[in-house]
C-alpha cells in the first residue's frame, strides 16, 4: 500500500511522527506531500507537488495541523479516499477550552464550521479517544462510520527508560506542557504551595497561554520549590523524565479535558515513570488508577496534593505504576501496534 501524507503539518510533532512511523513499519510506502508555506502560498505549493504524486498511491492522511484548508485542496485535487487527522476540534478548543472569543461570537460560528466542513470532506475521521468521537458526532452531527479512534502513543526510539542521576537529592516531581487551559498548571501551582515545607522540588517546563499568568501566582505564593525551565528540544525531554521521581498529566476542568488524552502521559508510560493525572474518562481509555497511573480529582490542589504525598512515601507503589506503564505502553502504544489497528479499521 502506498500513502500520500499531504498537508502543512509538522512531521516532527508526536501525533504526525507516531502515524508515519507506524505506517512505515506495518510495510506502507509514505509519499510526504507537504508545505511549509503559509495561506494561500501554501495551498498553491501544496497543489504543485501534488501534480508529481498524483495516481500514485491508494489512500490520502491529511496529518494533523491548526489549519482546516488542507482538506478542501486534498478533496479538490485527489479523487482517493480522504483520512483525516483532525485530533482536535477549533471550535471545542479555541471557544471553550481556551476561551479565546465568546461562544455567540462569529468567530465562534467560523470555528465551528471549519470543524463541520472538514467532517463533511473527509472519508474518515482519526481522533484520540472514544469520549472525543463522542463529542464530534454530537457538535458536528457526524455519522459515527466515519471515526477511528487512533490514540495517541509515542516514538519509543525517543522515550524509553534511562538510568540518569537526578539533578537534586530532593524528591522530583516533573511537568512539562504548553499552560493551555486543560492543563491545569494552576492546580500544580497550588499544590505546591500546599506542599510547601515537604523534602520536594518540582520542575515545570514549558510556556504557553496561561504561562505568565502561572509564574505570577507562584511569585504571589512566594514558592521557593519549584525550577521553572524555557521549552527544551523533543529530544531532551526523555533526560528529564526519567530524572524525576514521579510526573504529572493534566488537571483542568474543562470539558475537552476530561475527554482527551495527551502525548506527555504516554511519554511518561514509554519512560516507565509513576504517573499522576486528572480523572476523566478519556483519559481512562487507556491508564487504570492504581495499577498505570495514580487518578485525582481535577481542579483540585487539595487532591494533587495528597496523592503527590501518597507516591513520595510509598516507593513500592511507585514501582509498580512505573513498570506496569511500561509493559501496557510496549504491549499497546509502540507507533507499530497503534497504526496497524488503524489499517484493519481502514481495511474493513
Amino acid at each position: 500500500m502506498k500513502i500520500c501524507y499531504f498537508g502543512d503539518f509538522d512531521p516532527d510533532y508526536a501525533r504526525n511522527r507516531v502515524i508515519i512511523r507506524g505506517l512505515e513499519e506495518n510495510g506502507v510506502e509514505v509519499l510526504l506531500c507537504r508545505t511549509v508555506k503559509k495561506g494561500f502560498k501554501g495551498l498553491v505549493d501544496l497543489f504543485g507537488k501534488h501534480r508529481g504524486l498524483k495516481n500514485k498511491y491508494d489512500l490520502i492522511i491529511v496529518g494533523y495541523s491548526d489549519s482546516r484548508f488542507m482538506l478542501p485542496l486534498a478533496k479538490l485535487i485527489s479523487n482517493k479516499k480522504i483520512v483525516w487527522d483532525a485530533f482536535y476540534s477549533l471550535y471545542d478548543s479555541w471557544v471553550f477550552d481556551r476561551k479565546l472569543t465568546s461562544p455567540k461570537s462569529l468567530k465562534a460560528k467560523y470555528y465551528w464550521f471549519l470543524d463541520w466542513l472538514g467532517c463533511k470532506l473527509a472519508n474518515f475521521i482519526l481522533l484520540d479517544t472514544n469520549v472525543h468521537i463522542e463529542y464530534f458526532i454530537n457538535t458536528f452531527n457526524v455519522p459515527k462510520s466515519k471515526f477511528v479512534r487512533v490514540l495517541v502513543g509515542t516514538d519509543n526510539e525517543i522515550f524509553y527508560p534511562r538510568n540518569q542521576k537526578k539533578e537534586t537529592s530532593r524528591f522530583l516531581v516533573h511537568f512539562h506542557g504548553h499552560f493551555i487551559p486543560l492543563q491545569g498548571a494552576e492546580y500544580i501551582i497550588r499544590a505546591a504551595h500546599i506542599l510547601k515545607n515537604e523534602d520536594l522540588k518540582f520542575r515545570i517546563i514549558g510556556r504557553g497561554q496561561e504561562y505568565l499568568k502561572i509564574r505570577n501566582l507562584a511569585e504571589k505564593l512566594e514558592l521557593k520549590n519549584i525550577n521553572w525551565i524555557n521549552n527544551v528540544p523533543y529530544g531532551e525531554l526523555p533526560g528529564y523524565i526519567n530524572r524525576a521521581d514521579i510526573c504529572l498529566g493534566g488537571f483542568g476542568g474543562t470539558e475537552k479535558a476530561k475527554h482527551v488524552s495527551m502525548n506527555k502521559l504516554f511519554e511518561y508510560m514509554a519512560c516507565g515513570k509513576p504517573i499522576i493525572t486528572g480523572d476523566s474518562a478519556g483519559v481512562k481509555e487507556f491508564l487504570t488508577d492504581n495499577e498505570t497511573a495514580i487518578f485525582c480529582e481535577r481542579a483540585s490542589a487539595e487532591d494533587l496534593a495528597q496523592k503527590i504525598l501518597i507516591l513520595k512515601n510509598d516507593s513500592i507503589l511507585r514501582e509498580k505504576l512505573g513498570r506496569n506503564a511500561r509493559i501496557e505502553f510496549e504491549n499497546k502504544y509502540t507507533p507499530k501496534i497503534i497504526v496497524s489497528k488503524l489499517l484493519e479499521e481502514l481495511n474493513e
